[in-house]
């Protein structure tokens, strides 16, 4: 499944890159996330309840940041287990705009997922996905734009 879209932050690029690359600010803007432990500048492991229709499980996540091009251009990749289900994923962001902002955020993610999640029906999967994935960026660009206001 492919996710995509953007997001218009009236914040300077720099402070728009340094809120993306902090694991624990960007998990603070997803839902039901249990835990983000960094294990060091470009790994991070992610605990977080992810549910579909009546399926709800706890994924264990494992993400690698594999390309950091300040502040234009970031990627990674990730790999989670839950009890009978498992997610492979992919992502990148790319910010654009004049330095002093507004900064636009544009991201791409690409999720496999296999087992018990997977089994309730793509549509429900992608529409649940974009659903989390809207909040996240909403949540972010708000949190960031009150950063920079202040």
């Amino acid at each position: 499944m492919r996710f995509e879209g953007h997001q218009l932050i009236d914040a300077p690029r720099a402070a728009v890159w340094s809120f993306v690359m902090d694991p624990e600010k960007v998990a603070s803007c997803a839902p039901d996330v249990e835990s983000v432990e960094v294990q060091d500048a470009t790994h991070y492991r992610v605990v977080a309840k992810v549910g579909v229709g009546f399926i709800r499980v706890r994924f264990t996540v494992t993400v690698e940041l594999t390309e950091a091009l300040e502040p234009d251009r970031a990627a990674l990749r990730a790999r989670g287990h839950a009890p009978g289900s498992a997610v492979e994923a992919s992502a990148t962001m790319a910010l654009s705009g004049p330095p002093g902002g507004p900064t636009r955020l544009d991201w791409i993610a690409d999720a496999t997922i296999h087992g018990t999640i997977a089994s309730v029906g793509a549509r429900l999967i992608e529409g649940t996905g974009y659903k989390i994935a809207d909040q996240v960026f909403v949540t972010m660009r708000a949190k960031i734009e009150a950063g920079a206001a202040a």
